[in-house]
């Protein structure tokens, strides 16, 4: 897991949520580095850095291709 590339970094758990699920579906090998830490420390994120989308390096595109997607949605999914 030392060679998994960050590919991007949120603050809490909810930003990630539907793009964890989206990788799943794809196959994608990845971790949510600090997940389980901020589980039991909730405050803690800005203090570890965030909550770090890890890849592998094969993956790497095919994951970018899913975040760009996700981000150029014309009616990107609002939390009510």
């Amino acid at each position: 897991m030392t060679n998994f590339i960050t590919l991007a970094i949120f603050t809490y758990r909810h930003e990630y949520a539907i793009l964890k699920l989206l990788l799943q579906q794809e196959g994608i090998e990845h971790f949510f580095q600090n997940d389980t830490m901020l589980d039991v420390f909730p405050l803690y994120s800005t203090a570890l850095g965030g909550i770090k989308l890890k890849v592998h390096p094969l993956d790497v595109d095919r994951a970018r291709e899913i975040i760009d997607r996700f981000n150029q949605d014309p009616a990107p999914l609002k939390i009510v």
